[in-house]
């Protein structure tokens, strides 16, 4: 079988009068963080004021918990405008805060029990309680515990120039959309086949607070007193402590085509799970959960990378998917960095380009049961034990050293970074790929070693993550903004205040029909 799904399309774009048209992939990034207090507990406080309504404002906003943080920058096609975005809602966020800290890692610490951990409150309104809901529901599945740990998403699209040149290259049945929904999913499927390079690269969360277990065992051994590490784990967070816990595996939700992927989630949202129906929706007027399905929503589904499109009116993700295709997607396995006071370093959105083009352009087969079993066990050995000297992972049945499969896939990378470094001009992602390779052989280079050695110079993970989010924190506040900059986010957060209030003061149907008609 070839590597590449057709070798004329890889040489059209390394053409530097093709190579133009990567120019307009469009990217944008999503970061969590914790607020906490000046002690290091979860902040009690809601939501400050000064950034403006978390329901109405587009770059500031909470996830799961009250406390959790989610900054969202704009989509944009200029390369190093995500994260100079990000830095300035940093800095404004930080600057607002009345003694309290950024967070700087993905595992929390001292959060408390989970009947402390406030659920993110969005207003009164059908569509904030419906948000609400959902989350509470969260916590009735999982723990609220999970609400507290943070990551970043990378968001990332081609753009239609791009898609209009590779279809004259390489036809396909349909429409346009249609074409590029096929290479949208086998780009996912690639990606599910070797996104374990991503946390070996990148993973920052080998170690967390023994208080983050609350009580239940795990094979994690103590690093320092308090602390728990995987030996050789470099993305706890996406081990089965975080977000990728079995709770989900009785899902059967295929990437092999948009309409597998869409039908396979309209079934999970509306088929019902014995164990959540025991829970219960509703206790009298307060609602517990949004359903008992196997999903309240679609977005409770879990996945490494997911196909996106912004709903028009309120539409469900599945139902946008299906009837208008694939618009971005989102790849979500980046921990955050805690020496970095954005938690985002510059190299890792010049690897994630140079890895989605190489699963464009890489032949993409349909996953069967047995390969996504082989895949889910890939990252599994890689989250949790990816430093681990001579650790093989599965390929076809056959176990493969790490080191060698990582370094074949640099080489496959190889022509995709001298694309991109055409299509921008220099060396940045040729530059990047030859840096971020050392980690492979050397692997005490990798954040997650960093991170173990920084937690034992500290006498434990609490102290280490503490240190970093007064230094960042005190660090963001000590830059000002420029008075455009600021007079922008205080126009921002002022708008998004306005706009709460109106919609808190429109009338209310029941939340009862508001729930039936999002189903419909």
């Amino acid at each position: 079988m070839l590597k590449f799904t057709c070798c004329e399309e890889v040489r059209q774009f390394s053409d530097p009068s093709q190579a133009h048209v990567l120019r307009g992939i469009t990217r944008g990034f999503e970061r969590e963080c914790l607020r906490i207090d000046r002690g290091g507990q979860l902040a009690k406080t809601p939501h400050p004021t000064a950034l403006g309504a978390k329901l109405t404002h587009p770059w500031i906003t909470t996830d799961y918990a009250e406390a959790l943080l989610e900054f969202i920058t704009p989509p944009s096609s200029e390369p190093g405008f995500p994260l100079e975005f990000l830095k300035d809602i940093h800095r404004y966020s930080a600057q607002q805060l009345q003694g309290e800290f950024l967070w700087a890692g993905s595992m929390p610490c001292r959060i408390g029990l989970d009947a402390d951990i406030a659920i993110a409150d969005y207003g009164t309104t059908n569509a904030a309680r419906f948000k609400m809901v959902y989350r509470e529901g969260l916590g009735l599945r999982y723990g609220r515990a999970m609400q507290t740990i943070a990551g970043a998403h990378y968001n990332w699209s081609l753009p239609q120039d791009f898609w209009l040149a590779l279809r004259d290259c390489c036809p396909g049945e349909g429409s346009l959309q249609d074409f590029i929904d096929r290479r949208y999913f086998g780009l996912i499927r690639n990606f599910l086949r070797y996104g374990w390079l991503v946390p070996y690269l990148f993973g920052a969360s080998p170690a967390l607070c023994q208080s983050f277990l609350q009580g239940h065992p795990s094979d994690l051994t103590e690093l320092v007193p308090g602390t728990l590490h995987g030996a050789y784990a470099t993305s706890l967070r996406m081990s089965d402590l975080g977000y990728q816990n079995h709770a989900q595996d009785k899902l059967n939700i295929s990437f092999n085509s948009l309409a597998e992927y869409s039908q396979g989630l309209e079934a999970a949202i509306r088929t019902p799970d014995p164990y959540y129906a025991e829970l219960g929706v509703r206790d009298g007027e307060h609602w517990k959960q949004i359903s008992d399905s196997l999903l309240q929503l679609e977005a409770e589904f879990y996945a490494a990378m997911r196909p996106k499109r912004i709903a028009p009116n309120g539409e469900r993700p599945a139902k946008a998917l299906r009837t208008l295709g694939v618009q971005y997607l989102e790849m979500r396995l980046f921990d955050l960095n805690p020496f970095i006071d954005i938690g985002i370093a510059p190299e890792q959105s010049l690897f994630a380009d140079v890895l989605l083009l190489m699963c464009l352009f890489r032949s993409s087969p349909p996953i069967t049961s047995r390969e996504q079993s082989e895949n889910d066990e890939n990252k599994r050995r890689v989250v949790t034990r990816g430093r681990q000297p001579g650790l093989q992972l599965l390929v076809h049945n056959h176990e493969q050293p790490l080191r060698l499969l990582a370094h074949e896939l640099f080489d496959d990378m190889a022509p995709f970074a001298a694309m991109l470094d055409t299509a921008y001009g220099g060396q940045r992602y040729q530059d990047a790929l030859q840096d971020l390779r050392e980690r492979i052989d050397h692997p005490e280079q990798t954040p997650s070693a960093q991170v173990v050695e920084a937690v034992k110079q500290h006498g434990g993970y609490f102290n280490f993550a503490m240190e970093m989010s007064k230094t960042h924190t005190q660090s963001l506040q000590a830059t000002a903004l420029d008075a455009d900059t600021l007079a922008k986010f205080k126009t921002s957060a002022q708008e998004s205040l306005a706009a709460q209030q109106q919609l808190d003061a429109a009338p209310q149907g029941p939340f009862e029909d508001f729930v039936a008609a999002y189903f419909a």
